[in-house]
């Protein structure tokens, strides 16, 4: 093989990367706005079309939201958004709250100043967002802000488990900021929660944390 030809096929993988990427990113966002509805069958024609792709890079995109928990596979019956019960949403936030109360608390003795930094940073592109009224991306650096706090506890088994619930709840998350009074709530329990993460104060990050995702359930539960 000759350096030329190792280049172009090099840069085509990055391209297939790239394509998957954005294909797979455009699905969740469409599932997160509910744009692709719960339950209902994803009809892979009318979203090639709507997307300008061919099925494969769309299958495999429909395949790795499967396994992040947004779609559910039907043989036989092609690829449908999943849909969780009242009582499944409830318990999944019930242990997500359980998951970041403890590495909270654990956070605050292991989180160097520059991770706490970067958490900052963070949260002020964050309220960015929210005084600009840019939902989508508040949502999604709201989300990022959440992991990164867990991530400080460097517990890699409890950050494995809350990916992986906090994957399935994106779109239940996302609705929880709908109307500006229930998200003018969350920014200042946010306000909070970053307060005490820098002021390393555990027993005020816990309950800050607990009080938030409690919420988080209020705010939804007659939407679901």
């Amino acid at each position: 093989m000759t350096r030329t030809q190792g280049l172009n096929e090099a840069a085509g993988t990055i391209s297939r990367h790239s394509l998957h990427d954005a294909i797979t990113n455009r699905l969740r966002d469409m599932i997160i706005e509910g744009e692709l509805e719960q339950g209902v069958r994803i009809y892979e024609g009318p979203l090639c079309e709507t997307l300008g792709v061919s099925r494969t890079p769309l299958r495999e995109a429909l395949r790795f939201l499967a396994s992040e928990g947004l779609v559910e596979l039907v043989p036989q019956r092609g690829a449908r958004v999943r849909q969780f019960s009242a009582r499944d949403i409830e318990d999944m936030l019930v242990l997500i709250r359980s998951l970041e109360e403890l590495a909270a608390r654990i956070a605050c003795d292991r989180a160097s100043d520059e991770e706490i930094m970067e958490v900052r940073r963070l949260h002020d592109q964050m309220m960015a967002y929210y005084h600009s009224g840019n939902r989508l991306d508040y949502y999604k650096t709201n989300q990022q802000i959440h992991t990164a706090i867990v991530a400080l506890a460097h517990n890699e088994p409890l950050a494995q488990v809350h990916t992986s619930l906090q994957s399935k709840l994106k779109r239940i998350r996302f609705i929880g900021h709908d109307g500006p009074e229930k998200w003018a709530s969350a920014v200042c329990e946010h306000e909070m929660i970053m307060a005490a993460l820098e002021g390393r104060d555990a027993e005020t990050l816990v309950a800050a944390l607990g009080e938030h995702l409690g919420y988080a359930w209020q705010r939804v539960r007659h939407m679901v």
